[in-house]
């Protein structure tokens, strides 16, 4: 039994677990609104086709773009109840988890997902839902935490209790489309403290290297490439125990 995550770039990360294939936050297309992806390279569509889900963890546009949520209609979308509302209004498959449940993904069951909590309300947006959350995946080769983007909070340190497992991989925001974050995101140091809450055995870090403002010289130079490594310094130093699995975009890592 194997647990396997690729990530696509930003918060887009494939998750193939006991037969089951899940996607968070799906950006598929070349660029999102303003935003453009580094290199301006498509997500390759065997990485994510055949998915048996969709996780969204909020409606910011550089996690909800409904072009790419299209690219896999018919796929149910699992989020908070008012984000599936919206879900609904856009002709997808939307579906609102309530409070501890858990929902199960594939034609077997054996796999399921449920939310967990983030703290992250700091850009509420006139024309889309604010509730925000991250994701709990069980199945019988472990269990993967999608936090989605959060600030650190101590509730954190629940998820293997609310999971009834250890958590095996920690996919962990380190980063954002800009050099400065904004409330409501973590850092490297703070995505190596969530680590250690939660006791995670590995962390891939999301959210950075890949979408950014085309502003020119405003931003320091090489400040794309940064969180990754510096939250692989952290790691080591506040949750020794925990693996990095630093991947390139369009990368896999596959953990026993």
């Amino acid at each position: 039994m194997t647990i396997t995550v690729t990530w696509l770039g930003h918060a887009t990360v494939v998750v193939d677990m006991d037969g089951v294939r899940i996607v968070s936050d799906p950006l598929l297309r070349r660029h999102n609104g303003i935003l453009r992806r580094r290199g301006g390279a498509t997500p390759e569509g065997e990485a994510w086709s055949g998915a048996d889900a969709v996780l969204l963890s909020h409606l910011h546009h550089d996690h909800a773009e409904v072009a790419s949520l299209k690219m896999l209609d018919g796929v149910p979308v699992l989020t908070a109840p008012e984000n599936a509302v919206w879900v609904v209004k856009k002709g997808l498959a939307g579906r609102g988890l309530g409070e501890g449940e858990w929902a199960p993904v594939g034609d077997a069951g054996d796999v399921a997902v449920r939310l967990v909590p983030a703290v992250h309300h700091s850009r509420p947006m006139p024309h889309r839902p604010n509730a925000a959350n991250g994701h709990l995946v069980r199945g019988p080769s472990g269990v993967v935490w999608l936090a989605g983007d959060t600030d650190l909070y101590p509730e954190m340190a629940s998820h293997p209790e609310l999971a009834g497992s250890p958590v095996d991989v920690a996919v962990v925001p380190v980063g954002g489309w800009g050099p400065r974050l904004s409330p409501g995101h973590m850092g490297p140091k703070q995505a190596a403290t969530a680590c250690r809450l939660v006791a995670a055995r590995s962390a891939l870090p999301v959210h950075w290297q890949t979408l950014h403002v085309p502003v020119g010289g405003r931003f320091p130079r090489g400040w794309m490439d940064l969180a990754g490594p510096r939250f692989v310094e952290a790691l080591a130093h506040d949750a020794p125990s925990c693996r990095p699995l630093v991947l390139d975009i369009g990368s896999s890592a596959t953990l026993p």
